[in-house]
């Protein structure tokens, strides 16, 4: 798999580390879409041929449509990944690292037509080995890019909805994680990836602490327990209070680097 990573700033101030997808990747996650779509219009010729001609017509207009609408619906509705990229842990963004929008979906899935050309990519395949981000003409067309995904070590639903998180960028996951859990006297390297709706449970958490009892403050941080990393109790809550300083003091310093461009 060719990646590379890639450094964007939020509108929040916040760096975001991208690992641009590369045309082997996004190969496998095509053929995988173009295998559920023809097992779908296989299943649909089938059933339509008991209704004739008009079976047949309704199976070219469900062919056609579905080919232009299949990848804008899903990537617009379904965190930017189609069923083949969501199995390769791919996703399409704005270049910024936003959630793709209407708009950028459907450009960049138009010029696939041209991407195509002369035979099976061969365009797009050009295209993507002579950009850093290996963008097809459809990507470059659109302002977007296909970055690939680490499953995360997401916090637990529990301490989510204790917390309420709400994200601006809910689809962006990335490896913008501490540097450091700061203790009293020590520093301990962390190296779990973090999405920011996770990094905004955390702040959360700390922000609310002061509103719940130590018991029901402990029992919540035990949710995030590849972040207390065994920490029991006190303890616990008290390296979820760290770690949100952290976040916090990072975004800090990131909006005065932003302020000074």
């Amino acid at each position: 798999m060719l990646d590379t990573p890639r450094v964007v700033t939020t509108p929040e101030g916040i760096e975001l580390t991208l690992n641009v997808a590369g045309p082997v990747a996004r190969a496998r996650a095509w053929v995988i879409d173009a295998l559920i779509r023809v097992v779908a219009y296989i299943a649909l010729a089938t059933a339509a041929a008991a209704f004739g001609g008009f079976g047949t017509g309704i199976t070219l207009l469900f062919l056609f449509s579905a080919e232009w609408a299949y990848p804008v619906l899903f990537e617009v509705f379904w965190n930017g990944a189609t069923p083949g990229k969501r199995a390769c842990h791919l996703r399409v963004l704005h270049d910024d690292g936003t959630p793709v929008s209407w708009r950028a979906s459907v450009i960049r899935n138009t010029i696939r037509a041209v991407d195509f050309l002369p035979f099976m990519y061969g365009f797009g395949l050009i295209s993507c080995l002579l950009n850093r981000d290996f963008k097809r003409l459809g990507d470059l067309a659109a302002g977007t890019v296909v970055v690939y995904v680490p499953p995360s070590l997401a916090l637990s639903p529990a301490l989510r909805a204790a917390t309420s998180a709400v994200a601006r960028h809910p689809f962006v996951e990335t490896l913008a994680v501490p540097h450091a859990i700061r203790g009293a006297n020590h520093a301990t390297k962390h190296p779990v990836p973090l999405r920011l709706d996770e990094q905004r449970a955390v702040i959360n958490f700390a922000e609310r602490r002061v509103r719940w009892s130590d018991q029901r403050a402990n029992e919540l941080a035990q949710h995030a327990s590849e972040l207390i990393e065994g920490a029991q109790g006190g303890a616990a809550v008290d390296r979820l209070v760290r770690l949100a300083d952290e976040f916090t003091g990072r975004r800090a310093n990131a909006a005065k680097e932003m302020g000074r461009r």
